[in-house]
């Protein structure tokens, strides 16, 4: 609704979309952060060039209670980046169960690997680096969780490929789906990204298989559960 756009919560200069301060004391009275996750937001810091990223302890926190409360047999996750959002993932994942995680830049993937071994996660979280389609086109599900967290301007395509793979109640997660509060600005008719993710978030509120919510919360969290295939 057009006249939410003034209101104090919204800025889209994407410095912030919730008001000054919020952040900071929903992090304060939020559980700790895990030590191996800290450890893993410091070198991610210090180490990469975009560490913005990083999912972050407050965002982390909510996949992996997500991923709890779906304990999921078979899950996976397109964006691995240097590993944090994956290892919330695996810790909801059921005793024997397995996490795919996908990351086509090789450089932040040694930094997950290591993250990985450190958590305990190595025989838990099964990673491939390469092209997501590619990689796509070879996993078989049914998945019971996904989480989208890669090219904006593919997540119509990352969905159509994983939608299939999906068992019907499961949940897919996508990320950055307010991209800055920049889906309410002129930028959402001229730049790539996006337009790739208003694309997304329409078709999404379009699709007759499933039933979604669009979370303000860091950079917009949607989560889509299937309905029927």
């Amino acid at each position: 609704m057009a006249e939410n756009r003034n209101h104090p919560g919204f800025d889209v200069s994407g410095e912030s979309l919730l008001l000054p301060g919020i952040e900071l004391y929903a992090l304060d009275h939020t559980s700790p952060e895990p030590e191996v996750l800290n450890a893993l937001s410091r070198e991610t810091h210090l180490r990469t060039t975009s560490p913005q990223m990083l999912s972050g302890h407050l965002q982390g926190t909510l996949l992996r209670m997500i991923s709890l409360m779906c304990k999921p047999k078979l899950a996976l996750e397109i964006g691995t980046f240097t590993g944090y959002s994956a290892i919330c993932l695996a810790s909801g994942i059921s005793q024997g169960g397995t996490l795919h995680t996908i990351e086509c830049n090789p450089e932040p993937g040694e930094i997950a690997s290591k993250y990985f071994r450190k958590a305990g996660l190595e025989t838990v979280i099964h990673q491939h680096i390469g092209d997501a389609f590619d990689i796509l086109q070879e996993l078989n599900g049914p998945f019971g969780l996904v989480f989208i967290d890669a090219n904006k301007d593919d997540y119509i395509r990352y969905f159509e490929m994983v939608f299939p793979k999906v068992e019907t109640g499961g949940i897919i997660l996508a990320d950055n789906t307010l991209w800055y509060g920049r889906v309410l600005t002129p930028q959402a008719a001229t730049d790539r990204e996006t337009k790739g993710i208003v694309a997304f978030n329409e078709y999404i509120r379009n699709h007759s298989g499933v039933e979604s919510l669009l979370l303000p919360v860091r950079d917009g969290l949607t989560i889509i559960r299937k309905l029927k295939s």
